[in-house]
């Protein structure tokens, strides 16, 4: 909500004393307003927190549109409708091209940048470009290149490996980068981008070297090097062992990796890593490696197993949990089931979500006197808005999910009746809806609709935990919702809360091989495009990723993409996206 009104309050100046020249300039005003928003966020409560929170939707919605037929710059070159321009690229990843401006020329030297910007144009509608000039002039810098993230689309993928030489106690990182082909952009050049790096020493503490050979500097954070080429070396000396590389601190570029990294030298970083992005992304990376061996072992019938290193792991970051209870709950939350399917060349719905499903039983059974005790711990007995208050409810209601994979659905019904806020109540409604009580499950929802039935933000939440649950009956329930005297296609979102939250949310069921949850999204959309055309376009999207599916699912999507491509009087809005998505075979 603050982050809403933040962001509104900020487009005083970036966006309406200093505007757009034209509509293709839109991330002037919206990324750059963005950016600020999270900064604003950022400096209310955990700055770590926030960047893992914003990396996790850059990396849920943006990265795919990336890789997929309606890949775009965050500076479009052209568009059949402007409202289907409103996307996560020239939001989220115009953000994060205004954050590594932030991280090249420093605090100061953005603010100098910004200054110069609102003194020139203020009163004035202007492009891109001048943004860029503004930073350059402000601080003598040559950001000639950088440009290209304004031009180009895709994103950049960084391939990583290092050498170690004992007899000389040098360190070489090797950073390669490719910039993958997308529709209408089929030759791309290298970018240049910051990339913070961190040097870990076997004791875990942060090693001292120096910079012999690449482009960079020192920075607070460790080294801050400068990607430009395709190629790129950067070699220390001084050390008198073999470092553990640190890698892309505060996700510093919006960029996938494939690193030389192994399994031990991850859960290292994960119990020593001084940046808590880069120590929660190597947690997660781990979390990936064994749920992907686990969709494997799903696929050949094999038996479930998981490394005690991880479980071991994730106990010492328990046993400490008290220092950092909301950092710990990050550490400890599953890669979601959308994202596994992104690390896989087709998305196999039902093992990604029995190998999610069985990993969080095992660190829920395993971990059982850690999760009891940090529950009682976590729990306060009177509400408040602290952000130390907001982090012990965080690690609470993380605890009650792992609770109930041990099968304890009580916790979560006497959690229901003793919230005395919206987050635990909400926690607590989630877990009931996906467990196997289905009376305390239906007390629960009547409960909470009775209670908040004028509190529209409140229903639209309710509407949502019902249409994500992955209970097998799911889509009827979201059919019958249809019904409910709460819910209207004409209200946008009421509408995503209920459909949208099904189809961009709920891979299990949306994705059922029957095609069930597509055709029922194909029908909303030809309803829906009649009344409020921008919305209806926002709901087609799941359809368009049919390339990452296995051939019967790809097929009944297609199938339902060229049904609405044939419907007449279809939408502007709705017709470049199909048409798009029907033409042009997805990359990613």
């Amino acid at each position: 909500m603050e982050g809403v009104i933040a962001h509104e309050y900020f487009h005083n100046w970036t966006g309406n004393r200093v505007t757009c020249r034209d509509w293709f300039q839109l991330s002037l005003k919206e990324g750059l307003t963005v950016f600020r928003d999270q900064e604003y966020s950022a400096d209310q409560a955990s700055r770590a927190i926030k960047r893992i929170h914003d990396v996790k939707t850059l990396r849920a919605f943006q990265f795919p549109e990336d890789a997929g037929p309606l890949a775009h710059p965050i500076r479009p070159d052209s568009y059949i409708e402007i409202n289907n321009f409103y996307t996560v690229t020239v939001y989220n990843k115009g953000a994060e091209v205004i954050r590594m401006m932030h991280r090249l020329l420093g605090v100061e030297g953005f603010r100098r940048g910004m200054d110069l910007y609102f003194q020139r144009h203020d009163g004035q509608a202007v492009t891109c470009d001048d943004f860029v000039a503004a930073m350059e002039d402000a601080n003598g810098a040559d950001l000639g290149q950088f440009r290209l993230w304004y031009a180009q689309a895709g994103t950049p993928e960084l391939t990583i490996e290092d050498h170690w030489e004992e007899s000389t106690g040098r360190y070489e990182l090797h950073i390669k980068q490719s910039v993958p082909q997308t529709p209408g952009q089929t030759e791309k050049s290298p970018m240049h981008m910051p990339f913070l790096l961190g040097l870990i020493g076997p004791n875990g503490q942060e090693m001292d070297a120096e910079l012999v050979a690449g482009e960079g500097a020192r920075h607070d954070a460790g080294w801050l090097l400068h990607v430009r080429h395709a190629d790129n070396r950067y070699q220390f000396s001084g050390l008198g062992s073999r470092p553990i590389p640190s890698l892309l601190r505060g996700f510093s570029a919006p960029v996938t990796m494939k690193t030389s990294l192994n399994r031990a030298d991850k859960l290292f970083l994960t119990a020593h890593d001084s940046d808590p992005f880069a120590r929660w992304e190597a947690c997660q990376d781990v979390m990936i490696e064994t749920l992907l061996d686990l969709v494997k072992a799903v696929e050949a019938g094999q038996p479930l197993a998981v490394g005690q290193d991880l479980i071991d792991a994730c106990g010492k970051i328990l046993e400490g949990a008290q220092s950092d209870p909301a950092f710990a709950a990050e550490l400890m939350t599953l890669p979601g089931e959308a994202y596994i399917g992104q690390m896989m060349d087709v998305v196999t719905v039902d093992a990604i979500h029995q190998a999610r499903t069985h990993l969080r039983h095992v660190l829920a059974h395993a971990l059982e006197s850690h999760w009891r005790r940090l529950y009682q711990e976590m729990t306060d007995t009177a509400f408040g808005l602290s952000p130390e208050q907001k982090s012990r409810r965080a690690l609470k209601n993380v605890a009650l999910t792992y609770l109930a994979a041990l099968g304890d659905n009580e916790t979560a019904r006497i959690h229901y009746a003793q919230a005395n806020n919206m987050t635990d109540r909400l926690a607590a409604l989630q877990v009931l809806v996906n467990g196997t009580d289905d009376a305390a499950r239906d007390a629960a929802l009547a409960d909470f609709y009775e209670r908040f039935e004028t509190e529209d933000l409140a229903i639209d939440k309710w509407f949502a935990l019902q249409a994500l649950s992955d209970k097998p009956d799911t889509l009827e329930n979201v059919k019958n919702l249809r019904n409910h005297s709460a819910f209207s296609l004409r209200n946008p979102n009421r509408l995503r809360a209920l459909v949208g939250s099904f189809a961009s949310g709920n891979q299990l069921r949306f994705h059922a091989v029957t095609g069930e949850g597509y055709a029922f999204l194909g029908d909303i959309v030809k309803q829906v495009d009649q009344l409020n055309p921008q919305t209806a376009a926002r709901l087609v999207l799941p359809l368009i990723r049919h390339e990452r599916y296995d051939p019967v699912r790809a097929g009944l999507m297609r199938k339902q993409l060229e049904t609405l491509l044939n419907v007449d009087g279809l939408s502007k809005d709705v017709y470049e996206i199909v048409s798009k998505s029907l033409m042009t075979k997805n990359i990613y």
